[in-house]
Parts: structure tokens; C-alpha cells; sequence
């Protein structure tokens, strides 16, 4: 009896040993997973600011090789007269200059100069609204080494996009016919007694600046000037040759420099050095955030950060979430002094999911009105003959955003770019490439074919594009009656099977663009191993056959799924099936 019960006694000891040690080993895991998860805090905001800085960096390299490009383009006031033309000089300059300010500032010398009215000034700020989101779109790409995050990082960046195109789409037409923006801006200019003040606050700037500025700092007066007609700054460089700051401390002056003050190569070497660095930069810092944001946003913190950042108010106050993100958006925005940097900051995280869509688009939405309100600030501390004129650009910018926001937010059918973006995302899933040719088309060719068709006369312009955007948007509804209610579609309409096929799908595209890789692949394999054709293995008729159609996800640069009749897409890299 003794003998059991000092066996049960020291079997229950064992236990409590046991269980003592498993305890211990799980506080040591914690602890050590804690401190490992705080050491990554001061990291990744080391890699959030390298992060800032090379956009920074990036918008000063894009300024460098395309300014003196943009100023001259601004140059022709004959031909921002024409509002379509005017819009699109906007997309162009801003995606070349990678700066809405700087397009803006180039706007507002021109009509204080009197070289251009306030009336043609207001398709540009249009254009250059739509040519800022293109840095949120460009630091997507980033993101295309996984599938879902690509998705959602694209549609999370284009619905900036979207709402931009559609807005103007919109209101340039309502704009030219009505002058609305014009006047009201004109009402609200006289009626108030606005002076000269004080610089508004660049508080992200001032944690910026002493890393940027010794990198590079630029004379943007040159492209205004060049834009104002000024052909003596023409070959002037928009590198500062010496920049000399002035602090009186105790009669000690304090002078300043930077990395390329006394280089003698030409503007656009330095543009191409700094603009392949930065790019190196930013895919480096946005890699290593994505990485240290997935490590410290696992499990239950991932879910509870999601849940408080997608969850709505309780009804019946839900409706009022979407109009506190649109604050959110724009205070941070004005925080930071650039909706790019904002807009950008955000796409990782809806990238990795901890930001869903339906969110990051009223951010966006109160990230355009923050991006107006710094303009506005930064108006009225113009000099006395330019105020009116740059307070007047500002107001309008910032009617057009509040104007978009009540067409496209307000009413929950309305928010069509969440839709569209979303269209874009699976696009890019699919097809990979599909997110460069976007690029290309949304920001260059498009833009560059409508002013060269702008340089022929509005009516040309009305002329070609009225029916193409008809042609369009009967698409688009004819696909959601497809879908939709298909039995409404008489039978030559209810599918597209029977069109060619490059007609109604992305796939004969996409088999050119993999043979074209795979044909570079090949060759520049064959360069590497110097291997001669007649040691190339002879391959059986079978075996040839086999070959003729190489596969995409043989290919490291385009790698997409295979879509069966069912809908269902079937991942030959993970073995993975999962439906569209």
C-alpha cells in the first residue's frame, strides 16, 4: 500500500515537473519571440524612412532626366488652350517629373504671369491628379513575386488610378461646358481678403531633408522658367552648383553641399545614376518591409489589427467608418506632405492583406483632399503678385477631389474603382506582364496618341474619342448583362466565343510574350555555354512536337496559372487549384 501510493506520489511530481518545464519553455519561446519582435520595430521604421527617402530620391532623378523635357512641353500656351490637350500635358509632366507640386507650381507661374488662364489651368490640375498615382502603382510591381499579394497590392494601387480617370472623365466635360470649378474658385478668391503668410508646416520634410539634401538638391525655378519662356536658363543645369545656407550662431556661418555639387556630368547621367539607385533602394526597402511586416503581423496580432482596421461601426453608425478612413487619409496625408509617400506606404499592407480594399479606397479618397489642403497652405504663403493666382489653382484642385469623392463614394453602388481595381488585380494575377502594359498604356501611349491627336483640333479629338468611349462603356455593359442576365442579350450577344479569339481574351498575347521570353532565355543560355549546333542532343519528331508549345511556368519571368472550362486555375508551381 505504501509502496503505491509512493509510486503515485512521485509519478504526480513527474508530472508537475513536466509540466513546470513545458511552462518555462513556453514563457522562454514568448519572451525570446517578444524581444525579437520589438528589436524588428526600430528596423522596420529604418526601412519605412530609406523607404521615403528614395521616392524622395526618385522624384528628383525623374526631374533630372525629363524637367527641361516638361518645362518645354508647358511651354506651347496655344496648345493648353484645347482642355484635353491641357489634361493630358498634365499626366505627362507629372509622370516625368514624378511630383504633382512641381507641375502645380509650373501651372500657378503661368498664370500669374498671365501666359495662361485659370480656365486652362484646370485641366492640367486634372492630369496631374491622375499622373501622381502612377509611384503607387510602379511600388506594386514590387510585389509581384506572390500571386496574392500582387493581386491585392495592384487592386489596392489602381483604385487610385480608377477614380482619378473616372472623375475627370466626368467633370472635364462638365467643366468645359459649364466653367463651374472656375467660378466657384473665382467667388470664393474675391470674397475673402486673403494675405500673404507663413509657410505651412513640412513636418515629414524636416526628418527627410538631412538625408536627401546631401544627396542631391535641385534649382526647380529652371523649369519654370523654361515653361515661362525664359531661353537663357535653357542650358543651365538644374543641379545646384553651390548651396550655401546661412545660420548666424555667435557670428559663425554654416554652409551646406551635397553629393554631386561640383560633377561634371550632364543632367541626365546624374538623373539615370539617381534614379537606378533609388529604384535599387526602394525594391529593397519594400522587400524588407513586406518580409518584417509578415514576421511581426502573424496570427492572433494579424487578426486583431485586421479586425480593428476593416471592422465597421455598429449599426446603424457603419456608414460613417468610410468617412473617418477618408480623415485618416487626409491628416496623414498632410502629415507626411505627399499623397504619393501615403498611398505608397499603404499598398505593402494591402499587399499582405492587413488592409482590405474596401478600406484602402476611402484612405486614398481622404488622401487626395490632404495632398489639396498642403496646396492651399502652401498658396497662401505665395508672394503678394502670385497669391490670388496660386489660391485660386489650389481651391480648384481641390473642388475636383471633393467633387469625385461625391460621385464616386457616397452611394455604395457609385464606387465603381473599387470594382474596376479589383478587375485589375485578378487581371494581374493571371497574366503578370499585364501590370507593365498597364503602365505603359494608362501614363504614356494613351496620354501621348490623345495629344497628338489634340495637336489636329478639339474636333478631331471629340471625333475619334466620343465613339471609342461609347464603344467602351457598351462593353463593359454588354459583359455585366453577360453575367448578369444574360437571357436580356439577344444569342449573337449572350457570349463572345463567337470573335476571334486575341478579341476577347489575353491568351494569344500572353503565348507571343512567353516564346519571345523563353526565346531570349534560350539564346542567352546558349551565349553563356558558347555551345555550337551541332553538339545540341537531335531530338526525335515526337520530341519536337513537344516542344513546339513551350510551357509559361517554365519561365522564371512569366509564370501565370492555367484556366481550365470549368474556371477553375490550377497552380503548377505549388500544385495548388483555387477558382477565380
Amino acid at each position: 500500500m505504501h509502496t503505491q501510493t509512493a509510486r503515485q506520489m512521485s509519478s504526480a511530481s513527474f508530472y508537475d515537473e513536466v509540466r513546470i518545464d513545458y511552462a518555462n519553455h513556453i514563457m522562454r519561446t514568448m519572451g525570446k519571440q517578444i524581444f525579437l519582435n520589438i528589436c524588428k520595430i526600430p528596423l522596420l521604421l529604418l526601412f519605412l524612412y530609406m523607404f521615403i527617402c528614395s521616392l524622395d530620391i526618385l522624384s528628383s532623378a525623374f526631374q533630372l532626366a525629363g524637367g527641361k523635357v516638361a518645362g518645354d512641353i508647358f511651354k506651347d500656351n496655344a496648345v493648353l488652350s484645347n482642355p484635353v490637350a491641357g489634361l493630358v500635358v498634365g499626366i505627362l509632366v507629372t509622370v516625368l517629373v514624378q511630383s504633382s507640386s512641381t507641375s502645380t507650381s509650373i501651372v500657378v507661374s503661368l498664370v500669374s504671369s498671365g501666359l495662361l488662364d485659370v480656365g486652362s489651368a484646370i485641366p492640367i490640375i486634372m492630369g496631374s491628379n491622375i499622373g501622381t498615382s502612377v509611384t503607387n502603382t510602379i511600388v506594386a510591381l514590387m510585389q509581384a513575386g506572390e500571386r496574392e499579394q500582387f493581386k491585392r497590392a495592384f487592386a489596392g494601387a489602381t483604385v487610385h488610378d480608377c477614380f482619378n480617370w473616372l472623375s475627370v472623365l466626368v467633370l472635364l466635360p462638365l467643366e468645359a461646358i459649364t466653367g463651374m470649378m472656375r467660378l466657384t474658385s473665382e467667388v470664393v478668391v474675391e470674397s475673402f481678403n486673403i494675405v500673404t503668410g507663413e509657410n505651412g508646416p513640412e513636418l515629414l520634410k524636416v526628418i527627410t531633408e538631412p538625408l536627401t539634401k546631401r544627396i542631391i538638391q535641385l534649382d526647380k525655378t529652371v523649369i519654370v522658367g523654361i515653361a515661362t519662356g525664359q531661353e537663357v536658363l535653357r542650358n543651365k543645369s538644374l543641379i545646384k552648383v553651390w548651396c550655401q545656407t546661412w545660420i548666424l550662431v555667435s557670428n559663425i556661418s554654416v554652409s551646406g553641399t551635397h553629393l554631386f555639387v561640383e560633377t561634371e556630368l550632364s543632367d541626365l547621367a546624374v538623373g539615370l545614376i539617381l534614379l537606378a539607385s533609388s529604384l535599387l533602394v526602394l525594391c529593397t526597402c519594400l522587400l524588407l518591409l513586406v518580409k518584417f511586416l509578415n514576421s511581426l503581423l502573424q496570427g492572433q496580432v494579424a487578426k486583431a489589427i485586421q479586425k480593428i482596421i476593416n471592422t465597421d461601426f455598429p449599426f446603424p453608425f457603419g456608414w460613417l467608418t468610410g468617412y473617418l478612413a477618408i480623415l485618416v487619409g487626409a491628416g496623414m496625408t498632410f502629415v507626411v506632405q505627399s499623397s504619393s509617400v501615403f498611398t505608397s506606404a499603404i499598398t505593402p499592407l494591402i499587399g499582405i492583406g492587413v488592409i482590405s480594399i474596401e478600406r484602402a479606397y476611402p484612405l486614398t479618397l481622404g488622401s487626395n483632399i490632404g495632398t489639396t489642403a498642403t496646396a492651399i497652405l502652401a498658396a497662401l504663403a505665395s508672394p503678394g503678385d502670385k497669391l490670388a493666382a496660386a489660391f485660386q489653382v489650389a481651391l480648384c484642385h481641390f473642388i475636383f477631389n471633393v467633387l469625385g469623392i461625391l460621385l464616386w463614394y457616397p452611394v455604395p453602388l457609385s464606387r465603381l474603382p473599387i470594382r474596376m481595381a479589383r478587375f485589375l488585380g485578378e487581371r494581374t494575377a493571371k497574366y503578370r506582364w499585364f501590370a507593365v502594359l498597364y503602365l505603359i498604356l494608362c501614363f504614356l501611349l494613351l496620354p501621348s496618341i490623345v495629344f497628338a491627336l489634340s495637336m489636329a483640333g478639339w474636333q478631331v479629338v471629340v471625333s475619334i474619342c466620343v465613339p471609342c468611349v461609347a464603344v467602351l462603356l457598351c462593353i463593359v455593359v454588354v459583359n455585366r448583362l453577360q453575367l448578369q442576365k444574360p437571357h436580356l442579350l439577344p444569342w449573337w450577344l449572350q457570349t463572345w466565343d463567337h470573335l476571334p479569339l486575341w478579341m476577347h481574351s489575353l491568351k494569344p498575347m500572353d503565348k507571343i510574350i512567353t516564346r519571345v521570353t523563353l526565346c531570349c532565355r534560350e539564346t542567352r543560355n546558349n551565349d553563356q555555354r558558347r555551345t555550337s549546333p551541332e553538339d545540341l542532343p537531335q531530338l526525335t519528331e515526337c520530341e519536337a512536337e513537344k516542344n513546339l508549345v513551350p510551357l509559361a511556368q517554365n519561365s522564371p519571368a512569366l509564370i501565370y496559372s492555367f484556366e481550365t472550362e470549368t474556371g477553375a486555375v490550377f497552380d503548377s508551381l505549388n500544385g495548388k487549384s483555387s477558382r477565380l
